[in-house]
């Protein structure tokens, strides 16, 4: 009989994918994880019934979270992500030859069964010298550590089970003094066509932390409902607004083979459609 994995992320809405073939899944420490393969999209990964990344099309959101704020600052050498578990954000931070990162995840289950079935996604980043991997609750990191990251990607589930904790004014604060004096905060922040109030609310618990917040947005056909936001924070006023050819000559030198990302891209990413400004307080 043929099985069908149905995302329960809406209450009213629903999308499913063939299962094709089950490579694995399982209730770990800390949430339901499956991994199956589907015709159109490759390998696939949910936690808790939500999809997280596919083969398919995983390297949008993957270079548009890393990538964006990178070169916005221009001159990171030091990098935090916090949760990531697939390993494609730090595939694509370690693009950058200059950068050294350290990446904190929860599960281990997930970093070892993404090396398993999605290799890839990491491109053997976790076996670069240049990578600090740490398990362990990235909530208490942020509020521990006293190192100071240029940058700091927060690559989290939504906020349900062990992600919720990721979205709290508390978790902001402590990233905001985690930060270097010109360093960039980038948070995955939903898709605000079915999840407005994530937007508004991450606003509003982010905004009081930081000089300058925002928004941009990413277009990944596996995350169903138009546009991702990505949350936004500096206290460095000018890194969001830096223009094209600023982040053409930054690009240019690096030398990077990008599938999505472009300087054009970057710029026109901060640029919100309507119904997106309507969700944010002026």
């Amino acid at each position: 009989m043929t099985r069908w994995v149905g995302e329960t992320l809406y209450e009213a809405y629903q999308q499913r994918f063939k299962a094709d073939k089950i490579l694995f899944e399982e209730k770990t420490e800390h949430q339901d994880l499956i991994i199956f393969e589907n015709e159109s999209f490759g390998r696939v990964m949910a936690l808790d019934g939500v999809i997280q990344t596919t083969d398919r099309d995983e390297f949008i959101y993957h270079e548009m979270i890393s990538h964006v704020p990178i070169m916005a600052h221009g001159q990171a050498e030091n990098v935090l992500i916090i949760g990531g578990g697939d390993g494609g954000v730090l595939r694509e931070v370690l693009r950058h030859e200059n950068l050294r990162c350290t990446m904190v995840e929860i599960d281990a289950s997930v970093v070892d069964m993404s090396k398993k079935y999605f290799p890839d996604h990491s491109d053997g980043a976790f076996d670069n010298p240049r990578c600090n991997l740490v398990i362990a609750d990235g909530l208490k990191f942020v509020k521990e550590t006293q190192e100071r990251f240029d940058v700091i990607i927060v690559d989290s589930t939504d906020p349900i089970g062990p992600g919720e904790v990721l979205f709290t004014s508390e978790f902001y604060a402590d990233c905001q003094k985690c930060l270097s004096k010109d360093g960039i905060l980038v948070t995955q922040n939903g898709v605000p066509f079915f999840q407005g109030e994530e937007v508004t609310v991450t606003q509003a618990r982010m905004s009081p932390h930081f000089v300058d917040m925002s928004f941009y947005v990413v277009a990944v056909p596996t995350y169903i409902g138009g546009f991702m936001t990505l949350a936004w924070a500096s206290n460095n006023q000018q890194a969001r607004k830096q223009p094209i050819e600023v982040i053409e000559a930054r690009f240019n030198a690096l030398g990077l083979d990008t599938q999505y990302y472009t300087p054009a891209v970057h710029v026109g990413a901060f640029a919100l459609p309507r119904y997106i400004q309507k969700l944010l307080k002026s």
